[in-house]
């Protein structure tokens, strides 16, 4: 699995808060937004389960699906595009400064997360534990 390099550029949200996305996650993450429709925002969050104890959950939903309590980021990609990033409370505390980078490898290939709490990560990458 590639690993983010470290001369990436890394964008956080519009008010500087919000995971950390690389130049090529945030192509990525732009396009997929579009194709989605107006109406729809990436959850991004953690649950229970996966073979570290806590797997990476990435999602597209309604805007009628956020919560009171869940914290909302815009982002804005280089090509302008803006989107909107929701998580709730929780999973914050799991993921707070977390990196998502994407790679195009045939193998291994995907979104990819780098998060400095995590004290075990699985091979594939998509769960941890803390």
């Amino acid at each position: 699995m590639s690993r983010p390099n470290t001369t990436d550029v890394m964008h956080t949200a519009n008010d500087g808060k919000g995971i950390l996305i690389t130049d090529i996650a945030m192509q990525q993450l732009a396009r997929l937004c579009r194709d989605q429709g107006a109406d729809r925002l990436l959850r991004v969050g953690v649950r229970s389960g996966g073979c570290s104890g806590m797997s990476y959950t990435m999602d597209f939903v309604s805007s009628t699906d956020i919560q009171q309590d869940d914290e909302l980021y815009d982002y804005t990609s280089t090509e302008g595009d803006v989107f909107k990033v929701v998580c709730d409370p929780k999973s914050l505390l799991y993921i707070y400064g977390m990196q998502l980078d994407f790679s195009s490898e045939l193998i291994g290939g995907g979104f990819n997360f780098t998060n400095p709490n995590a004290t075990q990560t699985c091979g594939c990458g998509s769960s941890f534990a803390v």
